[in-house]
């Protein structure tokens, strides 16, 4: 049975009360998950792919209920600023979200929550990585993705999708695969009621449904704002991501309510400037905020993106280690990091913005012993490919890999990234190609 038309708010409700009795008594659950950084476009695409298919499942469905999961643990949700700055406008909390607490420890997941009874469908990645992928990766049956293809996802995914496609925002192509579906719900004008709980005034079901329906446009909109620059970034934007665009503004012109209110520059200058005030986070946070790891031929890799430039960082670790110099307080705190997390390669890819006004990418690679052949692999490889130049940064050494440092460093280069259109969607293939 469909969940019947409500707001986003209710559905999460729901879903999070559901998904708690399927672990509880080992019913069948069907889970949309993004990756493991958790950005803004896996958290935006997770939510829209679950609450519109939920309204209108397919007659196949595994479950008729579709479960939004944002893979992380809910403490981190803290750590980006940008979800805080969205929440208000889809009525929202994070409270509401259905986050890995939610699921039962890893040391007891394939017993609890038994792969059997589940299906996972993938949005903005299209390989289940960490510790979801060692138990869950076999039970994967769909994928919404603009990632490089990894041909883990079976080609026959019916009835849930199988799209992966080069485009600016994964959102936009969720919004695609949705509309007609969403435009259907829509028109049904069919209501529960529970908008009036929630403190709307409205008077007609037809108009709660239209705030509604506005309420996520602007959840959607807000990824694909960001990831495109608001349309402006000619390396990533797609026709998909004019059109998504153009639709969710459709969508929030039908509710008077929202659209008097509607100025879509001003709302992607607030997510956008939320998500660059990191300032409080301490360096751990700000490394681990949006990151993502994989495993090559038994070596990781781990990869943070980064909104502010590397001097920031090692002015960052200064202040938090006053007592050292900040390029060995820097070194510190990247060796515990890659020590947690026990990776052989680490990548900090860093945007910001020149105090001419002119955007500027960043990219410090370091590794230790088992990695350094792999590193001066991609260095060859991909340099042209990236337009890597030397950056010289003050305290910030670089390592040729002859000797380790007395943090473990054993091969480190720091580059201005030229090719401005190359995000860690493309860094991260080549670096992983390297490793094989």
């Amino acid at each position: 049975m469909a969940f019947p038309r409500n707001s986003l708010r209710a559905f999460l409700s729901h879903a999070k009360s559901t998904v708690a009795t399927a672990i509880r008594q080992k019913e069948k659950v069907t889970l949309v998950v993004g990756n493991e950084s958790a950005d803004l476009d896996s958290f935006t695409s997770s939510l829209l792919y679950a609450y519109i298919r939920s309204l209108a499942p397919p007659r196949a469905a595994f479950t008729p209920l579709y479960i939004p999961v944002l893979n992380i643990p809910a403490s981190d949700i803290s750590l980006r600023p940008e979800f805080t700055a969205l929440f208000h406008h889809a009525n929202i909390t994070a409270s509401h979200l259905v986050t890995l607490d939610d699921l039962p420890p890893f040391t007891d997941l394939v017993h609890v929550l038994q792969p059997e009874n589940t299906r996972w469908i993938l949005v903005d990645h299209n390989k289940l990585q960490g510790e979801l992928g060692s138990v869950y990766s076999s039970q994967v049956y769909g994928v919404i993705d603009h990632h490089e293809e990894e041909n883990a996802v079976p080609q026959d995914t019916d009835p849930d999708p199988r799209t992966i496609e080069k485009c600016g925002s994964c959102t936009s192509l969720v919004v695609r695969y949705c509309k007609s579906t969403w435009d259907a719900i829509s028109s049904s004008s069919l209501s529960s009621g529970a908008g009036h709980a929630q403190g709307d005034s409205l008077v007609d079901d037809g108009a709660v449904s239209r705030t509604w329906d506005a309420q996520v446009a602007k959840l959607a909109l807000s990824s694909i704002l960001i990831d495109t620059a608001n349309l402006t970034s000619k390396d990533k934007v797609e026709q998909v991501d004019k059109d998504a665009v153009a639709y969710l503004e459709a969508k929030i012109q039908f509710s008077p309510k929202v659209a008097k209110i509607w100025d879509r520059t001003e709302f992607y200058r607030e997510i956008n400037s939320a998500k660059k005030n990191i300032q409080d986070l301490a360096l751990k946070d700000i490394l681990r905020k949006d990151y993502k790891g994989w495993t090559e031929n038994g070596k990781k890799l781990g990869m943070s993106s980064v909104v502010r430039p590397l001097d920031f960082l090692a002015e960052k670790a200064g202040n938090e280690n006053p007592e050292t110099s900040r390029g060995e307080a820097l070194d510190e705190i990247i060796e515990r990091f890659m020590s947690q997390r026990d990776l052989s390669i680490f990548a900090i890819m860093t945007t910001s913005t020149s105090p001419e006004g002119q955007f500027r990418r960043e990219l410090l690679l370091q590794c230790r012993a088992d990695g350094a052949d792999i590193a001066s692999r991609f260095e060859k490889e991909s340099t042209n490919q990236l337009g890597l130049e030397s950056l010289p940064i003050d305290d910030i050494e670089e390592h040729d890999g002859a000797t380790e440092s007395k943090s473990g460093i054993c091969w480190r280069k720091v580059w201005l990234q030229k090719e401005l259109g190359k995000s860690r969607k493309q860094v991260g293939p080549l670096l992983r190609n390297a490793m094989k």
